[in-house]
């Protein structure tokens, strides 16, 4: 048992995507640091992850693919390359793996919606403002940047339905209170703009149920509501740990949680949403929250669509999950956004693992190798003025690092170990081994060099345990350091490693990459991976009929904006669009793709119509004109897709 008591942190739960990026990974591995350095300096610790799988967003992806919901987050949890996958692919040392579909929770969760109906911090309203489906989040028009989504700036839809609100506004002054006067929100940067944007124009009550789709936690004591997607996420930081339910009993022990590691996306929901429940509720706030920034490519939030190769399956395959680890919270300050390149992940392993860390042991093991029988050094060894200054830096080494790491600045952390790493390879130049080696009457002297070098290499390895940890174990393998040498404790003390240590050379552990041959080959990969992922297409036969090109000049193709869409009554394929054709007179088109589209999704898009075909007549209501869309079959199901242009274009610009 630890002597140094508990410690709980967590990840948010996971969105379920089925398209799984190295940034997916980026605040998991984080976390996995920072609890395995937890666990290394002697606390008992709890580490939470998860997914959550409840919303719109879901159960519309699910019809998609023809399986139900739970079918659907299933496949991606559970499935090949899903997220559990991805965890044990990154080495990701979990104590507990909760999904919002478990039936303690969804039952947990129950409870906690029901006391806050009964206690009147939950009532029943009605909803009407915007909701972006993709985030599941709802939002005053105030809120909007321009017009849209100020999270993940797309689209969203206006929304009008029966809903239960939870009193947010009722803790409005408490949760400025708390973020303003308090280091609950870190980094700093993000209590200004939590204030600023959130709370100071006036915290809105809370739609916390939905009616328009069924894949949710269904409200008890109303059918036909179902819990809103963050109250039931949220809740589950309690929950995994016992709360309301007998599943687990760990709540008394763990909870308040030290820290909730989160991404800057969803740091109103957890400085702002959460604590109001928890306040609601009466139980102890997270100590701490950290919003960390965002892995970006080309500018932009990370994505699969992007031109770099961001595939951890790939990434930890050429070059080791160890290595993928390191460069992620090596190059880019934890709070704050960094740019990913295939470059920038090259680079730091040739200069730093390769260069640095792989080169010192590989030069210190070897020539403890070749200069003493067996490799085991021996006891008689002569000190010299020339190591002052490198088992100073040595001994001094964990206290910078612990400060770093109490701080979540674990690039800070890498850098001091960095620093010992860099000293040790110059003192390497300085002692030269191979000039002492010439002479037998050196070989005291040369064995404290060599000590020196494994010794440094020892305290690196226990500090990079956390971000490297089977690297690592293999340094101290290589080097002779035994299980007590290889604790918290040993890395704040010099010459824990046994004077006549024996080493054991192994493999070199990170290789010389050549950035232009990589480079080259990545691209070839990716290109292997688009190409494989596109799906299996059968195009219509191509017409025989020739026409001449005066007939085609005749159509009048223009460009038009959607201002609203809706399904036409008794009709299960076609849908009434209202478009402006830059005529400033509105233009009314029906067109049969109801099943492939809801209507809701196609406001505010610009489409292209042809315009000057004779007006008919479709179940009663006149179409003046035909959008464009293209047809193929996929895996023998048909697809349609209309022809959507860049909004910048305007109504009635003419294509030719």
């Amino acid at each position: 048992m630890s002597n140094k008591g508990k410690y709980y942190i967590t990840t948010p739960i996971y969105y379920p995507s089925d398209k799984l990026h190295i940034g997916h990974a980026y605040c998991t591995v984080a976390t996995d640091v920072m609890a395995r350095y937890k666990r290394l300096t002697g606390y008992d610790v709890m580490f939470l992850t998860g997914t959550d799988e409840h919303g719109q967003k879901i159960e519309d992806k699910a019809k998609d693919a023809g399986v139900t919901p739970k079918q659907y987050v299933d496949n991606i949890v559970e499935g090949e390359r899903g997220v559990l996958d991805l965890w044990k692919l990154m080495n990701i040392s979990n104590d507990r793996f909760i999904r919002t579909t478990d039936d303690y929770h969804e039952a947990a969760v129950q409870k906690i919606f029901k006391q806050l109906y009964e206690q009147g911090d939950i009532y029943k309203g009605t909803y009407k403002g915007k909701y972006c489906k993709p985030c599941e989040s709802f939002w005053t028009e105030s809120q909007l940047v321009d017009g849209k989504c100020p999270d993940c700036g797309r689209e969203v839809q206006d929304a009008e339905e029966e809903a239960y609100f939870f009193r947010l506004s009722k803790y409005a002054d408490r949760i400025q209170d708390l973020l303003e006067n308090t280091d609950f929100l870190e980094p700093r940067s993000r209590v200004n703009e939590m204030v600023n944007n959130f709370i100071k124009p006036g915290l809105e009550d809370l739609c916390v149920s939905r009616t328009s789709f069924t894949w949710g936690v269904p409200v008890d004591f109303d059918p036909g509501h179902v819990v809103y997607v963050w109250i039931d996420a949220l809740s589950n930081y309690i929950t995994a740990l016992g709360y309301d339910n007998d599943k687990y009993n760990d709540y008394d022990k763990f909870w308040p949680a030290d820290v909730h590691f989160v991404g800057k996306e969803i740091v109103r929901f957890h400085s702002i949403i959460w604590p109001a429940i928890l306040m609601a509720l009466n139980l102890p706030l997270p100590k701490k929250v950290f919003g960390h920034g965002w892995l970006l490519l080309d500018g932009g939030k990370m994505s699969k669509s992007k031109g770099n190769v961001v595939d951890p399956y790939l990434l930890s395959e050429r070059y080791g999950v160890d290595a993928l680890r390191f460069f992620l919270l090596r190059t880019f300050p934890f709070g704050s956004d960094g740019n990913f390149s295939n470059e920038a992940l090259i680079g730091t392993i040739n200069t730093d693992l390769a260069n640095d860390l792989g080169n010192l042991l590989s030069r210190t093991v070897s020539m403890v190798g070749k200069y003493f029988e067996g490799g085991t050094l021996p006891a008689e060894q002569t000190a010299d003025g020339l190591d002052d200054e490198l088992i100073a830096l040595a001994s001094g080494l964990r206290d910078k690092y612990e400060a770093a790491m109490e701080r979540f600045a674990f690039q800070d952390a890498l850098s001091e170990v960095f620093k010992l790493i860099s000293r040790a390879n110059k003192y390497i130049d300085e002692t030269a081994p191979w000039v002492l080696a010439r002479d037998e009457a050196n070989k005291p002297r040369l064995a404290r060099v060599m000590y020196n070098l494994l010794e440094s290499l020892r305290i690196s390895a226990v500090l990079l345990t956390p971000f490297m940890p089977d690297t690592s174990a293999e340094i101290l393998r290589q080097i002779g350091a035994c299980p007590c040498c290889s604790q918290w404790e040993s890395a704040g003390k010099w010459g824990s490693l046994s004077a006549t240590a024996t080493v054991s050379r192994g493999d070199n552990l990170f290789p010389r990459i050549d950035m232009e041959k990589e480079l080259a080959a990545l691209e070839e990969l990716e290109a292997q991976a688009r190409k494989a992922a596109l799906p299996a297409v059968e195009v219509e036969p191509f017409a025989e009929e020739q026409v001449d090109f005066d007939t085609f000049c005749k159509s009048d193709l223009r460009a038009v904006k959607v201002k609203a869409c809706e399904n036409v009554k008794k009709s299960n394929k076609l849908l009434k669009f209202t478009l402006d054709d830059g005529s400033g007179t509105d233009r009314q088109i029906l067109s049969g793709i109801a099943m492939y589209y809801k209507p809701e999704e196609l406001v505010g898009k610009t489409l292209v119509a042809i315009i000057n075909l004779p007006p008919r007549k479709m179940m009663g209501q006149e179409s003046c004109g035909m959008l464009i869309s293209a047809v193929h079959t996929e895996h023998g199901e048909e697809k349609l897709h209309l022809l959507m242009v860049d909004d910048a274009i305007p109504a009635g610009a003419k294509l030719c």
